[in-house]
């Protein structure tokens, strides 16, 4: 077993400035999926624990609503900066908790400092409305103002990615936050907030509680965090979102998702199968954009060749060697449930081109590999097509037309992403119209929106109003407020 970590650290919260022991006493491991190592023991966290932190955060925001948003942003101008100071040092982190490979954890901190970029024009971004004399002497206008606390419940995904599609304007808007990473891949975030000690907030600012379910619950219903932002299954989405929002919290929860891909047959072949491959494969097909259906629509045999050839050259390894181009998945679990899925597609008629199944991996036995997988011609109303299998396999089937493909699209109860490869302009308006995704790719295999667009979601896919980055975050780290006064001149001449 290759030995990274030498001495077992036990995590602790960061609760008003400091880093403090949970109150509960009972740990789990956080593992190297690559290789079981031990790397950590998280806290299983309580709800005193995010008691302390909420009461904290809430003592923080008297001070920090008041800072002008100008002085605020000098904040994530300085974290912009110990981001990429520590780029590398963060990246091999996210390597070694969650699996992916070296160069998909840094493209993952790029994206997060483009959200800490987006941020610093809140200056512009919060400003109100105003309108003169709506009536005889009267003006009337709109302010933003802070909602107070708020909460993040992260993923194992993409342990700092998805927090910056809320921290930065959550902070920039004037709320103090709390974060509570996944207790998979606590590590990276960890690594930041104590990063994030060097900017200097006010204490009470910035938080992070380690735990599991009970801290999340804690989070779901303790009267002082009045906004939450959850990514994760569509049925803990459900959950978190239908809770906090019994309990008067504003809620964001991003859902899991079926991402189909559509290729037409005037497509470009070696681009399209390139991109199609990096979708499916990227990150061990573990993100909420992963292309899953690769729909072909006429002709396929050139499309199928291909994409078999591609797959079979991808190479599965520790995500930290140079050559190596996907890694595990998280946990031992998910290897089984995604090679269960695989033999159910087998059960349902569906041929495997590609058998990913238990890899041989030199020096990583034990680690939870699966190699990329194809399926073909899947039933279209089985379970296979119609659940996130958030692993590398790709179900590949075939479809006569356009306009079937696009109502097979449709009929699902997801709705995260929806690509089109073609060279039509014609099919591609037809398709951005008609697909019922949140976020379409034209010619794009991962159609993931930068830092000044919303991260769209439809259907069972998101739950909630305004969605994560840009200006849907603004509006939803802000509540509006209205203002109509009259000053009469008889009452200016008396003062």
């Amino acid at each position: 077993m290759l030995h990274l970590f030498t001495n077992m650290e036990r995590l602790k919260n960061y609760i008003n400035g400091q880093w403090v022991d949970s109150r509960s006493e009972a740990f789990d491991n956080v593992l190297n999926p690559a290789n079981q190592e031990v790397l950590a023991q998280v806290p299983v966290g309580n709800a005193q624990d995010v008691a302390d932190a909420a009461e904290a955060a809430q003592a923080g925001f008297q001070e920090w609503k008041s800072t002008p948003v100008s002085k605020r942003i000098q904040y994530l101008f300085k974290l912009k900066t110990l981001l990429e100071n520590n780029a590398d040092d963060i990246a091999r982190t996210i390597t070694l908790e969650s699996g992916k490979t070296f160069a998909e954890a840094k493209a993952e901190l790029v994206r997060a400092i483009e959200n800490v970029e987006n941020a610093c024009g809140t200056p512009a971004l919060i400003q109100g409305a105003f309108s003169e004399d709506i009536a005889k002497g009267i003006d009337e206008y709109m302010i933003r103002q802070p909602l107070g606390v708020c909460a993040c419940i992260a993923p194992f995904n993409f342990p700092a990615m998805i927090t910056f599609w809320f921290l930065p304007y959550a902070l920039a808007c004037g709320n103090s936050y709390i974060i509570k990473p996944s207790e998979k891949v606590p590590l990276t975030m960890t690594k930041i907030v104590a990063l994030m000690e060097q900017l200097d907030l006010p204490k009470g600012v910035l938080n992070l509680v380690q735990g599991g379910r009970e801290t999340v619950d804690a989070i779901l219903e303790h009267p002082f965090i009045k906004g939450i932002s959850f990514v994760g299954s569509s049925s803990v989405a459900k959950y978190v979102y239908s809770k906090g929002a019994a309990n008067g919290k504003r809620v964001q929860a991003q859902g899991g998702a079926k991402n189909p891909v559509i290729i037409l047959p005037d497509a470009d072949l070696e681009m399209t199968s390139q991109i199609v491959i990096d979708s499916v494969y990227g990150c061990a097909g573990q993100r909420c954009l992963a292309a899953s259906t690769i729909i072909t629509v006429g002709e396929h045999k050139d499309i199928t060749e291909t994409l078999v050839a591609s797959a079979k050259t991808r190479k599965t390894g520790f995500g930290l060697d140079n050559d190596v181009q996907m890694g595990p998945v998280i946990t031992q679990a998910s290897k089984n449930r995604v090679q269960e899925l695989i033999e159910k597609g087998i059960h349902e008629g569906g041929r495997l081109l590609v058998d990913g199944r238990d890899p041989q991996v030199n020096g990583f036995e034990n680690g939870n590999f699966i190699a990329p997988t194809i399926i073909e011609d899947i039933p279209l109303d089985g379970e296979v097509a119609a659940t996130e299998i958030f692993g590398p396999v790709m179900s590949l089937v075939h479809i006569n037309t356009i306009d079937e493909a696009i109502r097979f699209i449709n009929a699902g109860k997801y709705g995260n992403m929806a690509c089109v490869f073609t060279s039509s302009g014609a099919s591609a308006r037809k398709f951005r119209h008609e697909a019922e995704a949140g976020n379409i790719g034209i010619n794009i295999g991962v159609a993931a929106p930068v830092a000044q667009f919303p991260f769209s979601g439809w259907k069972d896919s998101f739950y909630g109003d305004l969605h994560g980055q840009g200006m849907h975050a603004i509006e939803f780290f802000t509540q509006t407020k209205v203002v109509i006064e009259r000053w009469l001149k008889e009452w200016t001449r008396k003062f």
